[in-house]
This record gives structure tokens, sequence and C-alpha cells, in this order.
């Protein structure tokens, strides 16, 4: 990929910040979590055909002890029902949805100014979203002045196609994670991630929220590699959805790249997923870790393609 698109200054930006006649707003509460579920999976649908989301997914990102609901949180109601939401989950990353039935009505545009403001007053230097590459949220996203900061793929391994082995090699071991691994696994995915992420280092607590204490969370969904010494190398973290197995994070620590770590773990990770009732295998990669090709390598493929668009403050 090549350089970002230049910085887009917020200087000038300006967002309606009154909705439409009939349309309420309201911080949200962790009881409008199925309701924002059903507003981003509708969103989903019309955008990629197809539902990414689940309710797992909102409740584990806001029960995380350094995410505020109520601060960090908004919806729009027409009457009682749920037709867009945002967040600003700190730092510079944010959300937002509008229900496809509700598109047109002002209301993405409301969100975006609210999203602006919340992370301007957090003190953050830049805050975006990433949106289905083509979709009517990266066009309005566009057309506001949001730059393309990367692009994203989700990739799935087909029904039916092999897992390629992968062996470890002599003195390192795969082993379902135990509670004592948690630390160890959470310091060597924020290790990795930190290397090309631009952002602050996540909470252990966080991680714990996000992956332990995941609503479906079973042991085998969290896998490590360890070495000779027990000392936790590498990382998988697997979520199951009905019959699809995604895999959320994937590390290796850096002074043991190259020896095969990775794709052993993956080949395990979607293995056990289809031991465990999945027919599909997915994750997702972007253009800041060149690891594309490494996954197609290994016979997945691209499904859908997403962009990061991001303001400056």
């Amino acid at each position: 990929m090549g350089k970002p698109d230049a910085p887009t200054p917020a200087v000038g930006l300006e967002f309606s910040m009154e909705l439409s006649e009939g349309l309420t707003s309201r911080p949200l509460t962790l009881d409008d979590a199925q309701a924002v579920t059903d507003v981003m999976a509708a969103d989903e649908v019309a955008a990629i055909g197809e539902a990414q989301i689940e309710l797992a997914d909102i409740v584990s990102d806001w029960q995380r002890p350094s995410f505020d609901i109520g601060a960090s949180t908004v919806g729009v109601f027409d009457g009682d029902r749920l037709v867009g939401y945002a967040e600003h989950g700190g730092h510079d990353r944010a959300e937002a949805s509008v229900h496809p039935d509700r598109q047109g009505r002002g209301i993405g545009t409301w969100l975006v100014g609210w999203i602006h403001e919340h992370a301007r007053a957090a003190g953050v230097r830049a805050v975006g979203q990433s949106v289905p590459q083509g979709s009517a949220a990266d066009r309005l996203l566009e057309a506001m002045g949001f730059r393309v900061r990367w692009t994203s793929w989700l990739l799935a391994l087909p029904e039916g196609a092999d897992i390629p082995a992968r062996a470890l090699p002599d003195g390192f071991r795969l082993r379902t994670a135990t509670a004592d691994d948690h630390r160890a696994a959470w310091k060597v995915a924020e290790d990795a991630f930190l290397e090309w992420s631009e952002r602050e280092r996540e909470p252990f607590g966080d991680f714990v929220a996000k992956v332990v204490r995941r609503p479906g969370f079973e042991p085998w969904h969290l896998r490590v590699v360890v070495d000779a010494g027990d000392q936790v190398v590498a990382v998988s973290s697997m979520v199951l959805d009905g019959p699809c197995g995604y895999v959320d994070r994937l590390a290796v620590r850096g002074d043991e790249r190259g020896r095969g770590l990775a794709q052993a773990l993956l080949a395990d990770s979607f293995t056990a997923a289809r031991e465990h009732g999945a027919t599909r295998c997915e994750l997702n990669t972007d253009s800041r870790t060149g690891a594309l090709s490494l996954y197609e390598k290994v016979g997945m493929v691209v499904t859908s393609t997403w962009v990061n668009r991001a303001v400056d403050l």
C-alpha cells in the first residue's frame, strides 16, 4: 500500500447537531446492546450482504473496565426504536451505524458530529472508523473530509477447504491457555499489535473482558504456543459464532518469528473450530501488517474490503 492521503484538518468542518423532527437521542446502557446489534447487523447486510456483528461483540466491548457506556455512547431513537448509534471507544477509535431504512435523514451526519465533538473534548488527535469500502458510510465520511488511513480485509477459509498441517519446531508445543497464561498471552498480543498500531496499550483488564469474559467463551478459544521453559511465545484467540469460527487475535513474540508458529496456531484454531461445529473460518487483517499474502497462501479468500477513515482534530 502507498502512503495515506494527506491529513485533512478538522478546522472548517461543520456538523449539524439538530436531529430531524420526531427523532430523539440519549446515552445508551447495556440493556440497549441487542438493539445496537440489530442496527449494525442491518447496516452490514445492506453494505456487504451479510451481518458480521453479534451481541457478544457489543457486550464484551462495553464491559471493559476502561469504558464508560453512559459517557461514551449515544443512541438516536424514532419513538422507542433505536435507529442509529455511535460510540467513542477511546483514543482514535469510534463506531457509528444507522439502520438502512432511516438513512438519508441526516442521522449519520449528526452521529459523526457527536463523535467529532466527543473525541475532541477527550483530547485525542484524530478519530476514525472502519467502514465497508464503497458503502453509504464510506461515501458520507469521504464527503465530510475523512481520509483513508488503512485498508482491511475480511478473509474466509471456504467450507470444505483443506486445512494445511503445520508442525511446530522442536522445543515448542501448543496447548490451551490456562488462567496463569492470560497475562503473558495479553503481553505477547499487545507487544505485537503495538509494533504497527498507533494507540495506547490495551489494559490487561480490557483484554480479560473482551476475551475471557466474552459471552460464550470456552477455554479452547484461547490457545498458546510455549517454549521449552513453558513461556508463552505465541497466542491465538478464537470466537465461535454458530457455523463460523473467527480468529480474533493471532500474534507471535518478536524474537520467535519466522519459525512457522503463526501458521501452526492458525491451522490449530481452524481445526478446533471445525471440531466444534464451524463450517467456515474467518479472520481480519489490514494493510499495516503486511500479512494478507500469508493468509491467501493457506487458502483464505477475501470476502469484503473495508477502509478506516479518520479526521484530524
